[in-house]
């Protein structure tokens, strides 16, 4: 993983250029901050990362940050922790954006950890959005980004009317 204070970060790039950033955002998720509505650090990392579905080279680096902040403390971080690192990942198979060689081991260790991590998160109570993005996560870290992407868009409500058109399909 990429340390938080490493000169690499000047070189990589977010959607509004390098990622200088992107370390002190990162080091913020060890306060476990909830993702409410435009909340930071989430919203600054978002925007920046994952902003309109294209990835960067600092969007690889972070999501070991992300993973190792759930790792610490499953049990204090919300779905925003899964979500984020699936949605790279999701993002990451669409646009075919390459991983920069030497993030890309730790990339996917972060992602290969999450599936473990959504057991030990199964202790909280879920609302559907929370199930959906842990669901998103594992199907991500097993690389399955089609699936990731429906199961991240699944709740309550629209899961009988997906149902049906599967069905009807």
């Amino acid at each position: 993983m990429l340390s938080l204070d490493s000169p690499r970060w000047q070189e990589l790039e977010h959607a509004y250029g390098r990622a200088v950033d992107t370390p002190a955002l990162l080091l913020q998720l060890r306060k476990f901050p909830k993702s409410n509505d435009d909340a930071e650090p989430w919203f600054s990392l978002w925007s920046s990362l994952a902003h309109q579905g294209d990835v960067h080279s600092a969007s690889f680096a972070a999501v070991s940050h992300v993973v190792a902040a759930l790792a610490s403390d499953p049990l204090r971080c919300d779905w925003t922790y899964f979500q984020f690192p699936a949605w790279i990942e999701i993002c990451r198979v669409k646009k075919g954006a390459p991983i920069p060689s030497d993030l890309e081991e730790a990339y996917f260790e972060a992602l290969r950890a999450l599936p473990g991590l959504a057991a030990k998160w199964a202790e909280k109570p879920w609302a559907d959005s929370d199930l959906a993005c842990v669901l998103s996560a594992i199907a991500a870290a097993k690389g399955h980004a089609a699936i990731a992407e429906a199961a991240m868009e699944l709740t309550d409500t629209n899961a009988a009317g997906a149902l049906e058109w599967f069905v009807d399909h």
